[in-house]
């Protein structure tokens, strides 16, 4: 970065709001963001929640504070607008974890099976699926396909085990993972729930620990369901199984309770690459832009929209 940024965070504030006005520009975070990154964006929520934000907005130019698939999404559903992502190695280790030639091999192994994508994955993967999901709406998208048909879900296998568990349908699940929830155990969740036997339990499906038996006595929730329990439950403390960017949010939300992060090194790196001063700089120099070619983004649309259309 090369230009004269202003020293404190206040005024990195005040020059990021002069320039989204200069640039009719929206700022969207995803939960897991750093805390000033999420104070300064103009919406913070899941993943299902920033997509039909983008869908939505009226500005010119969006800077997508998340990882690579959120802002390729923004932009199949918003091909007109500018599309920024501060940080062009922020990645996400699960979405790595398949290809779109992998994906084409193992529907040939399956005829006739239907495929539901996380949203955590690649355009190109997006493209060779039938449904997209998030963990908020992944059970009611599964839900909404006939009986008779074979699932293929990819690439979590922990949110499609929750997902099998849930609705008991017959789904082949792909051996993918996130390396940051993955290592959430369940041991963490016993301790801290002998540790604090008060406490409400939120755990994301996403979680090496989201077993069967937790799956009926804990909340599993989606990062936005997280952010809502607290103003359902009469509980003052809670133990919140996710990546610990989430916490922020919660507590400004929430500020007479208390959140106990299962583990202070669930952490994604590729997340946290996305600083206050890199969002300054993607405005300022109007870098990084994502654009999917628009054949693959016709492909990729259809699945994402019947996911946006399954709240």
């Amino acid at each position: 970065m090369s230009i004269a940024e202003p020293k404190n965070q206040s005024a990195i504030f005040d020059r990021i709001a002069q320039l989204k006005k200069e640039r009719n520009a929206v700022i969207l975070a995803h939960n897991y963001q750093l805390g000033d990154v999420q104070d300064v964006a103009d919406y913070v929520g899941d993943s299902l929640g920033l997509s039909q934000t983008a869908a939505k907005t009226t500005a010119d130019v969006i800077v997508f504070c998340g990882v690579h698939f959120m802002a390729e999404t923004a932009s199949i559903l918003c091909p007109t607008k500018k599309v920024l992502i501060p940080d062009l190695e922020a990645g996400c280790s699960l979405a790595d974890m398949i290809t779109a030639e992998g994906l084409r091999e193992w529907k040939a192994e399956h005829p006739g099976a239907v495929v539901v994508a996380y949203v955590n994955t690649s355009a190109a993967v997006k493209a060779e699926s039938d449904y997209c999901c998030t963990s908020s709406n992944a059970v009611r998208v599964v839900e909404s396909i006939p009986q008779d048909k074979e699932i293929l879900f990819i690439p979590d296998k922990y949110l499609g085990n929750f997902v099998r568990e849930k609705t008991g349908r017959k789904i082949h699940l792909w051996p993918g993972y996130c390396g940051v929830h993955s290592y959430i155990s369940t041991e963490q969740v016993e301790s801290m729930r002998i540790e604090h036997p008060k406490a409400e339990i939120l755990i994301h499906p996403e979680c090496g620990c989201s077993t069967p038996q937790m799956m009926k006595t804990d909340h599993m929730l989606s990062t936005e369901g997280m952010t809502r329990r607290p103003g359902e439950s009469q509980a003052s403390e809670f133990i919140v199984a996710t990546e610990v960017g989430i916490i922020h949010r919660m507590k400004k939300m929430y500020p007479q309770k208390a959140f106990l992060p299962v583990s202070e090194r669930a952490v994604c790196g590729y997340m946290k690459r996305i600083t206050l001063e890199k969002v300054l700089w993607s405005l300022q120099e109007m870098v990084y832009e994502v654009k999917v070619p628009e054949a693959l983004a016709n492909k990729a649309r259809l699945p994402i929209e019947r996911m946006m259309a399954i709240i």
